[in-house]
Formats: structure tokens, C-alpha cells, sequence
């Protein structure tokens, strides 16, 4: 019977990049996911690097920026090994925050005259706009990259196959059982993202983990011009990212409805509405594709990474919004305490023991 030092549940980029960094210093690895790689969460992401104190928590804020940091190299690496480009992009994002975060920003607001000078199809003149150093990356092409950089380096995968249980043999984790089979390792990382709580594990109870799907709608034009727009934009009701091949991404709701994907055209339109009031210019874009993906919640609003109370089982899931971002510092991390070695930051504000009795 074939086993694996580590089974991964979820192979979205959390789930992909652990494995390469496992795969990287000699690990055997398995990535069982339910669907296809990356066309979860990770393939629904606007792929915006935010890692600025507005949108951060505060307990967060340090790994974001370290993630943030990582990314040049890690994106870098990626396009090496998989021969695929995953268009990291770094014109900065105009920020038009709303008059409650005015007083957190300390950049000097851009002068109306500075704003038509970087963006003039913007129709923001009347608004203070801040111009913050952050990247963005297309997602679809990010977990593309690393789904045939796990491949290329030896990670094993089994894709249309829901996890279940993990298998508790001794006292701790061998394994994990699938509405198809069962595959055993020494070691099993939960990072099946919204799902993740609805796994069960001998003692601990599903739902140990309370992660929730948290919907967000967007949508996708073409722009009539490729560079119409060259900067993220980001606003109180609605952001825009575009993308170097003309595309631009129209986002995003935040939505408790359970595990609904279904888009709602009335929530399409204003979405719609809301890009062209910002870019008149947008009125001649095509309407390319729309989607609604399920980001992984948790009560406190900060992700799960660490060793659960059954040894061998670990857990690296619940990043909400951030998924995309933190992937990097996430697979130097839980590598880190997978493999017995210290991590360089602090985990204990993200500690799976919060929500275990």
C-alpha cells in the first residue's frame, strides 16, 4: 500500500504551495481535492495584494506584509518552473477611501490634476485618492502555475475526491479517508477552505473548525482600450483590477449565503454600474463572464495555521479575503511547524486550539 510523508485536503494556491514547499525539502505529497485544483476560492479571487492597516487586522498585519514581500520571488519562481506567465503586476492602486478612513491614511492626498495625470479615463476628481504601493496578480494564472509546478516537481494528486474523515490510527492522524477510498501518511494539513470545518477526525467533532463559505460576486470586461485603465482602483462600493492582456475584474460582494454560487443579475448590474460611473469609458467594454466563489470565513476573521490537539493532523485554512496574498508566507509557515522546525513569526493569534476543546 503506497503512503506519503503529508496528505493535503484542498488544492487550492493555499493547498499548492504547501506542497511545493514540502515537495522542496524532500517530502512525499499528496493534494486530494474535491473538485479540480485552484477552481475554488482561488480561482474566484481578484488577486488585489492588500496588505495596508484599512483592510488588515491588526494581528494579521505581520504576516501580510511578509507575504506581500515574498511575492516577487515567489511569482518569480513559479513562471520559472512552470513556463507559465502569472501576470504580477506592480502600478500601485489608487485608493478613494470613504471619509471614515480618511484620518487613518497618512499619504498626502493626490491633487485632482496628479489623478488625470495617472488615470485619465478616472472619473474621480471630486474625491481625495490615495496612491498606495501594493501589487496584484491574476489568481486563475497563479494557480495554474503552481498546479503544474507541483507536477513537475513530483506531487501526487487525486482531484474528484471529497475527503471525508482523517484517519486516526494510535492516538493520531495516518491518513484520510474519501467517499472513494483511503490514503495514508504520516501527516494530513486541512486546507480545504470553506469546507474545512465539515471534516471529521476520530475525537474532534466536524465543524471543529468553524469556517463558513462567504460568497462574493464579481464580473469581467474587456476593456475598449488594453490600457485604459493601469492602476488598481478601490473604492468604499466597488474595486477594479486590471489585467495586462485587457481584461478587467469588477468586484466584489461580501454575502452569507451559505454554499451558494449562483450569481444574481440585479447584483451584476450595479456592480456594472458602479465601474462605468468611476469609467464612463467602461460603457463600451464588453461584459465578458460573471462568477460568485465561496471565501473561507472564520468567527474572528483571522485564518487557522497550525498543529491541532491529534498529533500529525495540522490546519491551514479560514483566510477570507486573503487567500491569494498570504499563500507564500503560508507555505514557509506551515512547513515550518509540519516539519518540527520553529516558524519565523509569532502563530498563536491563528492557533487551531482556539476553537478546540
Amino acid at each position: 500500500m503506497k503512503t506519503w510523508d503529508a496528505v493535503i485536503i484542498g488544492g487550492g494556491i493555499i493547498g499548492l504551495s504547501l506542497a511545493i514547499a514540502l515537495r522542496k525539502r524532500g517530502a512525499s505529497v499528496l493534494v486530494v481535492e474535491r473538485g479540480e485544483p485552484g477552481r475554488e476560492a482561488s480561482h474566484a479571487a481578484g488577486g488585489m495584494l492588500v496588505d495596508c492597516l484599512l483592510e488588515t487586522p491588526s494581528a494579521l498585519q505581520a504576516l501580510a506584509t511578509a507575504s506581500a514581500q515574498l511575492y516577487p520571488e515567489f511569482a518569480h519562481q513559479l513562471e520559472v518552473e512552470s513556463g507559465m506567465k502569472v501576470d504580477l503586476r506592480d502600478n500601485g492602486t489608487i485608493f478613494l477611501p470613504s471619509a471614515e478612513h480618511l484620518h487613518h491614511l497618512e499619504s498626502a492626498a493626490l491633487l485632482a490634476t496628479a489623478l488625470a495625470d495617472l488615470e485619465p479615463a478616472l472619473d474621480a476628481s471630486d474625491c481625495p485618492a490615495f496612491l498606495l504601493k501594493e501589487r496584484s496578480v491574476d489568481p486563475r494564472a497563479l494557480t495554474a502555475a503552481a498546479w503544474k509546478t507541483a507536477k513537475n516537481r513530483g506531487v501526487d494528486f487525486s482531484s474528484g475526491d471529497e475527503v471525508t474523515d482523517v484517519i486516526v490510527a494510535e492516538g493520531r492522524a495516518s491518513g484520510v479517508k474519501t467517499t472513494r477510498t483511503e490514503f495514508h501518511s504520516a501527516k494530513v494539513v486541512n486546507c480545504a477552505g470553506a469546507w474545512s470545518g465539515q471534516i471529521g477526525c476520530g475525537q474532534i467533532a466536524p465543524l471543529a473548525f468553524p469556517t463558513r463559505p462567504v460568497k462574493g460576486q464579481m464580473l469581467c470586461l474587456v476593456m475598449p482600450l488594453r490600457t485604459l485603465l493601469k492602476h488598481v482602483v478601490r473604492t468604499p462600493n466597488v474595486y477594479l483590477i486590471p489585467r495586462s492582456d485587457g481584461r478587467l475584474l469588477v468586484g466584489a460582494t461580501v454575502e452569507e449565503a451559505g454554499f451558494d454560487k449562483r450569481t444574481d443579475l440585479a447584483t451584476i448590474q450595479r456592480l456594472h454600474k458602479s465601474a462605468i460611473a468611476l469609467v464612463p469609458k467602461l460603457a463600451d467594454a464588453r461584459i465578458l463572464e460573471s462568477w460568485a466563489g465561496l471565501r473561507p470565513g472564520t468567527p474572528d476573521a483571522l485564518p487557522i495555521l497550525g498543529a491541532t490537539l491529534t498529533p500529525g493532523y495540522y490546519v491551514a485554512t479560514g483566510h477570507f479575503r486573503d487567500g491569494i496574498l498570504l499563500a507564500p508566507i503560508t507555505a514557509e509557515v506551515m512547513s515550518a511547524v509540519i516539519e518540527g522546525r520553529s516558524p519565523e513569526h509569532d502563530l498563536t493569534a491563528f492557533s487551531p486550539a482556539r476553537f478546540q476543546s
